[in-house]
C-alpha cells in the first residue's frame, strides 16, 4: 500500500514509489518498448496486493501488529543496506519531516492490516483508496470532481450494503482511517523527497517507523516473532509488499509520466480483489464488485481531470 512526489499532485496513486517521474514529464519506454513501464507498474501492484493477501494468512500465528512489525523491520533493513543514507548534514526540519513520514507510514500500515484482518482485501483497498482520491478532489477544486466524489460515495454505499450490514463496520473504519493516513503519506512523501536525495528519506523513514512499531509487535506477538517459519513468511511479505514494488515502480517512473502511473495505480482495488480470491478464497457479491468498479472509475477520472488541468495551466513553450 505505500506516491512519488510528482504523482502526489497528479491524482490518487498509492504512496509506495520512492522516486519522482522524469523531469521532462515524458515517457521513456527504453528497450522494453511502450509496454515495459506499464508492465512494471502492474507487476508492482500484483506484488503488493498478493503480499497483503499472504499477510492475512500469517496473522493468526503472529498477530496483526506482529506482521506489520516484520514487514517494516525487514523492509527497513533492506532499504538501509541498499541506500546507505548518510545521517549528518540535515536540519531539524529535515528530521521532523522524516519522523512525521515514519509515523504516517507505520500508522497507515497498522490500520490497513487491522482492516484486512476483518474484511476482504478487495473492499479494504477500495475504501483505502478514498483517502488519496479525497486529497485529489480537494486539491483540484473543480466542479467536475463532484462527479468523481459522487461515484466514490456510491461505491462506499454499495460496499456497506446500504447500511454497513455486509462488512464489519470496524474493519471498514480501519480501512477509511488508513486511507486518511495514505493521503497524509502522499504529502509527507513529497516533502521528504524534496529534502533527501534518491530514496534516502524513504529508507530513514522506514527505519524510524520500524522502531516505532516494534514495541507494539513484541507486546502482541512475543516470541512468535522469532519462529523461523514466521520470520520467513514475514520476510516474504516485506519483499512482496515493499521492496519489490518500490524497485519496480522506481524503474517505471523513470520511463513514464507520473500521471500515467497514477491512473495505473487506480487499478489497485481490482488487483487486491483478485489476490483475495486466489489466495484467500474471498469472493465478492455483485454489489461489492460494482462498488470497486465505481471507485476505480472515480479514481481514474480524478487523475485525468487533474492532468488535463495541469496541461491547460502549463505555459506555452518558447518557440525560440
Amino acid at each position: 500500500m505505500d506516491v512519488p512526489p510528482t504523482a502526489a499532485t497528479a491524482g490518487p496513486a498509492p504512496a509506495r514509489a520512492p522516486a519522482p517521474a522524469p523531469a521532462d514529464g515524458g515517457a521513456r519506454p527504453g528497450r522494453f518498448g511502450a509496454f515495459g513501464p506499464v508492465g512494471l507498474v502492474l507487476a508492482g501492484g500484483v506484488s503488493v496486493q498478493f503480499g497483503g493477501a499472504l499477510a492475512v494468512t500469517l496473522m493468526p500465528r503472529a498477530g496483526v501488529l506482529g506482521v506489520v512489525t516484520l514487514r517494516l523491520v525487514v523492509s527497513a533493513l533492506v532499504l538501509l543496506l541498499v541506500c546507505r543514507p548518510r545521517l549528518r548534514g540535515y536540519t531539524r526540519a529535515d528530521w521532523t519531516t522524516v519522523v512525521a513520514f515514519a509515523v504516517t507510514l507505520a500508522g497507515m500500515n497498522g490500520l490497513f492490516y487491522q482492516a484486512i484482518d476483518r474484511i476482504p482485501i478487495g473492499p479494504a483497498v477500495t475504501l483505502e483508496v478514498l483517502g488519496p482520491l479525497a486529497l485529489s478532489v480537494i486539491v483540484s477544486r473543480r466542479a467536475i470532481n463532484l462527479l468523481w466524489a459522487g461515484l466514490a460515495l456510491a461505491g462506499v454505499f454499495l460496499l456497506s450494503g446500504g447500511g454497513f450490514g455486509t462488512l464489519d463496520p470496524v474493519g471498514m473504519a480501519y480501512a477509511l482511517a488508513a486511507g486518511a493516513l495514505w493521503a497524509l503519506y502522499i504529502v509527507f512523501s513529497a516533502r521528504t523527497g524534496r529534502r533527501f536525495p534518491k530514496a534516502d528519506g524513504l529508507a530513514l523513514a522506514m527505519a524510524v517507523g520500524a522502531v516505532l512499531i516494534l514495541p507494539f509487535g513484541v507486546v502482541e506477538s512475543g516470541t512468535a516473532l522469532l519462529d523461523p517459519a514466521v520470520l520467513g513468511l514475514g520476510a516474504a511479505i516485506a519483499l512482496l509488499s515493499s521492496v519489490l514494488p518500490y524497485t519496480l515502480e522506481l524503474l517505471a517512473l523513470r520511463r513514464m509520466p507520473a500521471s500515467t502511473f497514477a491512473v495505473l495505480m487506480s487499478l489497485e482495488p481490482a488487483i487486491a480483489a483478485a489476490a483475495g480470491f486466489l489466495v484467500l478464497s474471498q469472493t465478492l457479491t455483485a454489489s461489492q464488485s460494482v462498488a470497486i468498479v465505481l471507485v476505480i472509475a472515480a479514481s481514474m477520472g480524478a487523475v485525468r481531470t487533474q492532468v488535463a488541468r495541469g496541461r491547460r495551466a502549463a505555459p506555452a513553450a518558447d518557440p525560440l
